[in-house]
């Protein structure tokens, strides 16, 4: 197992699903690989030799095909594009202090990363192949094959989604070669969309007239209602990510002084949606006051924010929430949001600061 920076917290081994602390991802545009969290399915995760690795694309296609990595860098332009991931149970703790769900990982919010990611773009392969345009979808399938249920990892996007020219077929990460951890040689990176359906260890793409019917598109990532179970097609497919926002530092629970304290963070809009505004509040949001926008790096990125607050000494709870430009905010209650999968907690964000007078090191 690749070597791991202290602050990643391991849910589990094999399968490997790590994520780093908070305020390893405070104030960064880019996360470093080192501390990019790992969402895996199968207990051990495929070894794959770039020399003899073939992608093979076929279903509703004129002319199917396969692919050396070799050939695709040859075939089409190289694009880049700064794109942030996030785990569909990203911040599900917080739905687990609402009721227990059995057998689901207890992620905290740092399921999330952001990367430069680089590789073809799918839609040139999609052209290169002949799509058939009567298709509606694209199944992504990868080279890792869980224990349960049995089956490679596989999931699928609209065909309208796939031919998206910011969705790619990375080969690079953080302008370094894809780590094996993270899908190499080859993963998809779908802009805009939860972490699940950019498919690491990329083996096959098929242009089809359904989604995917295999376990991970049609039982897994999908969001029920309360009272139900999983089965195959019950509940909504998980897509575009809601729009989410949390304070990265200080940590929750950090001793700050008395003052003059900037709390920061990201904030996030999926599908085609931007962040227009995120608000920070101290008394629970009875009040609200509007926090400082960063740049962002690229439409697909998070935003990073920062605000300071005069804190009096004692405890503090910040409270944080994001707008989107379609108007969306997070909701207040985790409570709202519980569903038996744990999904979407896109409520607001919250730390508890505990201030002290006089100088302390921050």
């Amino acid at each position: 197992m690749d070597t791991q920076p202290a602050e990643m917290t391991v849910h589990s081994a094999q399968p490997y699903n790590a994520e780093p602390a908070r305020t390893a991802l405070a104030g960064r545009e880019l996360t470093p690989v080192a501390s990019f969290y790992h969402r895996n399915h199968a207990a051990e995760r495929p070894a794959i030799d770039p020399a003899t690795w073939t992608l093979r694309v076929d279903g509703m296609v004129e002319r199917p095909a396969t692919f050396s990595l070799g050939a695709l860098r040859e075939r089409f332009a190289e694009h880049a594009e700064v794109v942030t991931l996030q785990c569909a149970g990203n911040r599900r703790s917080g739905l687990m202090e609402v009721a227990d769900l059995p057998g689901e990982t207890p992620w905290g919010p740092g399921a999330t990363g952001t990367a430069r990611w680089a590789g073809v773009r799918l839609a040139d392969v999609l052209r290169d192949v002949g799509a058939d345009p009567a298709a509606s979808d694209v199944v992504l399938t990868g080279a890792d094959v869980a224990d349960e249920p049995g089956e490679p990892y596989a999931v699928s996007v609209p065909l309208e989604k796939a031919l998206a020219p910011e969705v790619l077929l990375a080969w690079s990460m953080n302008d370094a070669p894809l780590p094996d951890a993270h899908g190499a040689p080859v993963r998809v990176v779908v802009p805009g969309w939860i972490g699940a359906r950019s498919v690491k260890w990329l083996d096959r793409v098929t242009v089809a007239d359904a989604p995917s019917s295999g376990f991970y598109q049609s039982v897994a990532y999908r969001l029920l209602p309360a009272d139900a179970s999983p089965a195959p097609g019950r509940g909504v497919a998980l897509g575009p990510i809601a729009v989410n926002a949390d304070v990265l530092s200080p940590a929750d629970g950090a001793e700050v002084p008395a003052g003059s304290v900037r709390v920061a963070g990201y904030a996030l809009a999926g599908g085609d949606r931007s962040v227009v505004r995120v608000d920070v509040s101290t008394d629970d949001g009875a009040t609200w006051t509007e926090a400082e926008l960063a740049p962002q790096a690229s439409r697909w990125s998070w935003r990073l924010w920062h605000h300071d607050l005069d804190l009096p000494a004692g405890t503090t709870r910040v409270v944080a929430r994001a707008w989107d430009s379609a108007g969306g905010v997070q909701p207040a209650d985790p409570a709202e949001l519980w569903n038996p999968k744990g999904y979407v907690n896109n409520s607001w964000a919250r730390v508890t600061l505990h201030a002290v007078p006089g100088t302390m090191e921050r």
